[in-house]
């Protein structure tokens, strides 16, 4: 069975397929932050919608992350660090990308497997 939460016309945040989450690519919703800020707000989202799916980031198999300036990744990565499960780190691409608007810094999107 598939369940689509938060969901418009075009797409949905929250896929579960069986024991298989995934998330839309996650946006801050204030990007006036900087790289460190508009990490820590799209993090609280994907717990948001991990707790939404019954798991959490411990759980969590795969990241990709988006970063419009590659010599900001240090910011980011200090934020991921403090949050990501050490005892579970899921595998993990970073990649420098031009983000849908200017003002975004950052965009992660998961997957994770629900046991």
């Amino acid at each position: 069975m598939i369940q689509r939460q938060h969901s418009n016309h075009r797409m949905s945040q929250l896929v579960c397929a069986g024991n298989i989450i995934w998330t839309a690519g996650q946006v801050a919703k204030n990007p006036q932050e900087d790289m460190a800020g508009q990490t820590r707000q799209i993090l609280a989202q994907i717990d948001s919608l991990l707790a939404d799916a019954e798991t959490d980031k411990s759980s969590l198999v795969s990241a990709n992350i988006w970063v419009s300036d590659i010599t900001q990744f240090q910011q980011m990565n200090e934020v991921w660090d403090a949050w990501v499960d050490a005892e579970n780190p899921p595998v993990r691409a970073c990649v420098e990308s031009a983000l849908a608007r200017s003002e975004l810094l950052v965009e992660i999107q998961v997957t994770a497997y629900k046991a």
